[in-house]
């Protein structure tokens, strides 16, 4: 590890005025809240996912004042980012261990990897968008109720292009995060969130201007506007605020003859170096990139086949799973996600330190002391603290208080908020294991995305396959449904609990006692 081996040795700035590394010289607060130190990236986080989860949250409540029969149609645009999750669990999420590694890549390296993570993630989210469009009504046929399929085919076709808005939005949010910029994936959420609220209280909300009736499909219209402008916009900010000026300072150094030092421990830079995208640089993303997209593939596609059991019985219980996801996605994962990408952000960097120190070369170390594997480790167990103390009264609240009101604020209709009530009230606490899993598993993806992918096939395989399939030949009431359903959700979530703790316990005896074979990303 490096001097210190804690935060102070991994605080340093990415793009240091002298192209050299140093140690920030802030003192006090303003050091502790800084966007390279944890503490300032999870800030940064907290603010580009709550806003998000907000407006899903809005979005329902503007079409129960439409028709609260649309409330369930609303679910297409998140099942559309499901899908498109696949992707975007990509390539992105082998940011963490590749655009991440601070240490061993010089800062042009690391640029040149975003810029091509960028471009690939662009052109896929544009392909699944036309895909989507094109195949609107199959889409209906297993993720819109009956009740109102025919009449949300156009919503479908709009919504289809938020796979490209999502592509571009990820792949800069998972980029800047690894190059400790949480104020780009910031800047999105908050023009996102902004442009949104105007335009939906201008133009949906129940004191919208003009005489105009307002439908769902303005609302999916002005959904996808906004996010695409957003996203543009903060692909747009990075380039201009970090690439453009790394762009300019190569040019300039390009005449020189010697070497010049770039980025944390004097990674050597030459002027020959390019930031521009390259197949190289797409290589180098796929290794680990595929790996993750096997795990998101597996994961994703289970779900959505249980989706469809539940859209297959009815405009009630397919509306309150839609409120029910709202009410965790909004409330619950908000916390959980902001220290799971800052968790990753920061382990990513220790693992590229000690493995900078170890030797690139190096692929069996012998035993490593337990002392810098829990330095290592020790982002994901502040994360692991901070998500309990938040997750465990918050589910308290919504059980006995919260959940039900909420419900029928949402969704506009007593039944639903009956059953969604329901849902929350008997698998809540399976929540605050997912938020523990989440955490510990940061140590995996961010470290060794092979180990990660195992984690996850044999809680996918092992539980959540067995019980999917049982859910596809059980003939099911709106009444018994939940008895299958809440085992599915509720069990994987304690079953993932119990797989990471012993693949993260396995993961520290491996490498403690000299059996670890770690990987090789470098190839350029």
């Amino acid at each position: 590890m490096p001097p210190g081996g804690d935060d102070a040795a991994y605080s340093a700035p990415i793009f240091s005025q002298n192209g050299t590394a140093h140690r920030s010289r802030k003192f006090g607060w303003t050091r502790y809240f800084h966007r390279n130190s944890y503490h300032g990236a999870l800030l940064f986080n907290v603010g580009a996912f709550v806003l998000p989860a907000l407006y899903g949250t809005l979005v329902k409540l503007w079409v129960a004042d439409i028709d609260s029969s649309f409330v369930a149609t609303t679910d297409v645009y998140t099942y559309i980012g499901v899908v498109a999750e696949v992707l975007n669990e990509g390539l992105p999420r082998a940011a963490w261990v590749i655009i991440g590694d601070r240490a061993s890549r010089s800062a042009a390296q690391r640029l040149g990897l975003t810029h091509t993570l960028i471009l690939f993630q662009a052109v896929l989210g544009l392909l699944m968008s036309i895909a989507f469009f094109g195949g609107a009504a199959t889409f209906a046929e297993g993720f819109v109720p009956v009740e109102v399929r025919a009449a949300s085919l156009t919503y479908i076709r709009i919504s289809a292009f938020s796979a490209l808005s999502s592509a571009i939005e990820t792949a800069v949010a998972a980029a800047t995060r690894a190059l400790d910029k949480p104020d780009v994936p910031l800047l999105i959420s908050s023009a996102k969130f902004a442009i949104n609220i105007v335009l939906d209280v201008l133009l949906i909300s129940r004191f919208h201007v003009g005489r105009h009736q307002p439908s769902i499909n303005l609302q999916a219209g002005i959904q996808l506007t906004c996010n695409m402008a957003a996203s543009l916009l903060g692909l747009g900010y990075f380039l201009w605020a970090t690439s453009l000026k790394y762009w300019r300072r190569l040019q300039t150094e390009s005449g020189h003859s010697e070497p010049n030092s770039d980025g944390p421990h004097g990674v050597e830079l030459s002027g020959r170096e390019t930031i521009r995208p390259s197949f190289d640089a797409l290589m180098v993303l796929l290794r680990p990139g595929t790996i993750t997209l096997i795990e998101s593939a597996v994961r994703n596609a289970l779900y959505l086949w249980l989706v469809t059991t539940i859209v297959a019985l009815g405009s009630t219980y397919a509306t309150a799973w839609g409120v029910f996801n709202t009410i965790r996605w909004g409330l619950v994962m908000v916390p959980v996600a902001s220290l799971e990408a800052t968790s990753l952000a920061w382990v990513g960097h220790r693992w590229g330190a000690w493995r900078h120190e170890l030797g690139e070369t190096t692929r069996r170390p012998s035993g490593v002391a337990l002392g810098t594997v829990l330095r290592i480790m020790k982002p994901a167990f502040v994360s692991l603290a901070i998500a309990l103390a938040v997750e465990v009264p918050l589910a308290i609240f919504l059980s006995f208080w919260g959940a039900r009101p909420f419900a029928r604020y949402l969704s506009g209709s007593d039944e639903v908020a009956q059953v969604t009530a329901y849902m929350w009230q008997t698998i809540d606490w399976c929540y605050i294991f997912y938020a523990a899993s989440t955490q510990l598993a940061t140590v995996l993806l961010a470290t060794r995305p092979k180990w990660y992918l195992y984690q996850s096939l044999a809680s996918n395989l092992l539980y959540v396959l067995p019980w999917a399939i049982v859910c596809q030949v059980k003939d099911f009431s709106e009444h018994t449904a939940w008895t299958y359903h809440s085992l599915v959700f509720g069990g994987s979530l304690v079953f993932t609990f119990v797989d990471v703790l012993i693949v993260d316990a396995l993961w520290v005896w491996t490498l403690v006692t000299g059996r670890a074979t770690l990987e090789t990303f470098r190839t350029r």
